[in-house]
């Protein structure tokens, strides 16, 4: 069992969290502070520090984490944790970030979505050594799996949550694992914004359905449908080719099967 901390706000990085906490020593979780979410607005936890506050581990909240922040555990591992960590901070002490993607492919923000909306047949997991530049250094693991034609984000972020903590055993295990330059094509998973979130209802059928899983069920993408706006959670193509709705969420209401929602109007 080693003892170590855990930067993480995100929901994958709760459940990396929660998954570490069942084997590791936690001495603390670095996270963002608290701030307003949702449609009212309310101040709001994390997603990890949620975890951390049931397990009963050491929450620490700085605006920007700052040379000379002590964790309590010479090793910190980073996952979807948002804030920068400056080179003077890493230097203290061994830094491994989680990354769901077969890096350097998808460095960024959003790895997991926007591998779903490219269509890629597979993603991953990696660890590596976390360096100044973005999601750009040595590798101490790495595994491949599928991503199935019905995963949503939702699944593909929970298998890399298994994966992760797998990994992690080995490398945590080992005193001085061994760390190879990442090889390949590096590509970027920019922050999802307003238009990616948008179905542009004249795009093929595939990239449209491919764009709702991504962002389900964390986003959600964005429609009109009959004249009004909902948010789609699911969706396939139709025998006839066409974009087929599943499931949506009218504004100010609840998620509901298309079909029924269809009927409501009239």
């Amino acid at each position: 069992m080693a003892r170590i901390a855990v930067a993480a706000t995100a929901p994958f990085g709760a459940d990396v969290l929660e998954r570490l906490a069942a084997r590791h020593e936690i001495s603390a979780l670095l996270t963002r502070p608290d701030a307003p979410s949702g449609r009212g607005r309310r101040v709001a936890s994390p997603p990890a520090k949620e975890v951390a506050e049931r397990l009963g581990i050491p929450v620490v909240q700085p605006e920007r984490p700052v040379a000379g922040l002590d964790l309590g555990a010479p090793i910190v591992v980073v996952c979807a944790y948002g804030l920068l960590v400056p080179e003077s901070l890493l230097a203290e002490g061994t830094w491994l970030n989680v990354h769901p993607s077969l890096l350097p492919r998808w460095r960024g923000a959003a790895p997991v979505e926007r591998a779903i909306m490219a269509g890629d047949a597979e993603t991953g997991v990696t660890i590596h050594e976390t360096v100044a530049e973005l999601d750009a250094g040595p590798v101490a693991a790495q595994e491949l799996f599928p991503i199935e034609p019905e995963d949503d984000a939702g699944a593909v972020y929970a298998r890399a949550a298994e994966v992760a903590a797998r990994l992690l055993e080995a490398v945590l295990a080992d005193p001085a694992p061994l760390l190879a330059p990442q090889a390949g094509t590096v590509t970027y998973a920019s922050k999802i914004g307003p238009d990616d979130r948008h179905l542009h209802l004249e795009r093929p059928a595939d990239e449209l359905v491919r764009v709702v899983r991504a962002l389900s069920p964390h986003i959600g993408a964005r429609a009109e449908l009959e004249g009004r706006s909902v948010t789609v959670w699911r969706a396939r193509v139709a025998d006839d080719g066409s974009f087929e709705p599943l499931e949506v969420q009218p504004d100010g209401g609840r998620r509901m099967p298309a079909d029924a929602w269809r009927r409501g109007l009239k």
